[in-house]
Formats: C-alpha cells, structure tokens, sequence
C-alpha cells in the first residue's frame, strides 16, 4: 500500500517536473489597432500587424521584455528570426514578443515604423499586468528587421498624453537595441530590395536621408549591441559600420561583433561554431545592462 501511495504521489509531481523543462508556448497573438491600423488598405490578414509575446512564469522572469523583428528585405518575415530567438530569450529570463509588422510593396514607410513604435507602447502600457519594467524593453532585430529596430531607436516620441488611446499617451522608446546584420542606410551601401520595398521606386532626397539611420543617430539613441560580418553579401557590412561610427560620435553606447566570414541570413548562428557565439555575447552584454538573468 506504501509503494502504491508513494508511485501516486510521483505521478502527482510528474508535471512540475517537466514544466521547468518546457519552452515557453506563445500566446495569442495582440492585434496591434483593434480598431484597424492606420493607412490600412485592407481587411486581411496581411494588412493586420500583431505582436505574439512569449510569456514566463514570475520565478523564471527578469522583468525585461525584448521586441523581435524578423528580416525579408521589408518584402516577407523569416521564421527562423522570429519564434526561436524568442525562445532563446526566454531561456535568459527575458520576456518576448514576435512583431508582426506590415510588409511592401503593399505598404511603405511610414507603416513599417509605426507598427514597431505601437508595439513598443503596448509592451510598455501593459507592463504591470506582465509583471514587467516599462524601463526595460528593448527591440531585437535581423536585416530589414534591423533597420525598422534601428528606426525605433532614433525615430522615437514620448507619447502623446491627451491621446484618447491610452496606449499612445506612453513612449515608443526602447531601452536598448540589438541590431544582427542589420540594414542601416538608405544611400550607395543598402539592401536595395529592402529600400525598394519601404520607400518605393523613387524615393525623394529627404526621404533617403531620412530613414538613414545613422544619419539620425543622437546622444539619446539607447544602446546597441551589433553583429555582422566582413564578407556579407546581402548587406554590406559598412551599414553596422556607419552606425557604429554614428553613435560612437554620439557617446552611446555599443558592442559590435564583426565576424570575419559568414553568410547573410545566419540567425541565431545555426551550425556554425563561430557565428553560433554571438548569442552568448549578447547575453553577457544584456546582463550587463540588467535584462538577462545572472
């Protein structure tokens, strides 16, 4: 009788002991303008950005949050960008949120941007109900994705305080930023279907100059942490360049890891000995900065 109560008891504690175990299941996904997203041409599903979080339960959690945009050249979002960077997030104690951003040519700026500053103001409106730091949410982003995390991070406002919507009445700032072979420029050295698909085909002066990034970088820009390589052949590596040289004239600061060789598109570094390393550089520099878990 002892050994059956015994063996029902450790049935009992069977799930408590995988829970710890078990990735982090995504949520439903928030719609990011329940009432429709302004300059929507449309109804369907394309046209509706969202933000899917990754939540933890609160003796797993930091209290920080980072916002992920997956890459596509602002044509199409790369899955391996998207859920198992959240994932690996997680493990270190951050809360995440996969954004859903509106894509070209159906849309171009300013759209793209104001998807990522409306994620970031819900992250940081809703903080208290995650459990969360509205001082700690930062963006995380991959080629395109890298350039519209590094349009959050120097096209920012502190929110309108008479907005109607609460949620447009808090920052769209983030904390910090992590930009992985990003797109920076709009000039000579960009990804030219990443210009193409936000700015159309012919894109005013002021509007190239504009969504620049290192041309926008200020003493405010919050810090970075960077990844690229040398022999890039997507995305020159003279875009982390220019903004790492911009906020170094700026005095913010930033880590940059420059690797020497390696493909576009790597991720979280995949099978790749030496390009699967920067994720441990990244955790190290988000503790650093408080984020991650000791």
């Amino acid at each position: 009788m002892n050994t059956r109560k015994r063996l029902l008891q450790s049935l009992l504690l069977l799930p408590l002991l995988i829970a710890p175990l078990v990735n982090a299941a995504p949520e439903t996904p928030i719609v990011l303008w329940p009432g429709g997203a302004p300059g929507a041409v449309g109804n369907e599903p394309v046209d509706i950005p969202t933000l899917t979080p990754y939540l933890l339960t609160k003796d797993k959690m930091t209290g920080a949050a980072i916002i992920i945009c997956p890459g596509g050249g602002y044509g199409h979002l790369a899955d391996h960008e998207g859920r198992p960077v959240a994932e690996w997030l997680n493990t270190l104690g951050v809360t995440a949120f996969v954004l859903k951003y509106r894509l070209g040519p159906r849309y171009h700026h300013p759209a793209p941007m104001q998807d990522a500053a409306r994620a970031i103001r819900i992250v940081r409106a809703r903080a208290a109900e995650w459990g969360l730091d509205p001082q700690r949410i930062g963006i995380l982003g991959f080629s395109a994705g890298g350039h519209l995390a590094s349009t959050a991070g120097t096209h920012f406002d502190s929110g309108k305080p008479d907005a109607p919507d609460a949620i447009e009445r808090v920052s769209s700032k983030p904390n910090l930023m992590i930009l992985i072979y990003p797109v920076i420029t709009m000039r000579d050295r960009t990804h030219a279907g990443s210009k193409k698909n936000l700015l159309g085909d012919q894109p005013g002066p002021e509007l190239v100059a504009l969504l620049s990034n290192d041309e926008q970088v200020t003493k405010d820009t919050p810090p970075t942490f960077l990844v690229h390589t040398m022999n890039d052949s997507a995305v020159p590596v003279e875009n982390s360049l220019l903004f790492v040289s911009a906020l170094r004239k700026a005095g913010v600061p930033f880590e940059f890891h420059l690797y020497e060789r390696g493909p576009h598109g790597f991720g979280l570094g995949g099978k790749d000995p030496i390009l699967a390393t920067w994720p441990d550089r990244c955790a190290d520099w988000l503790r650093l900065h408080s984020f991650a878990a000791p």
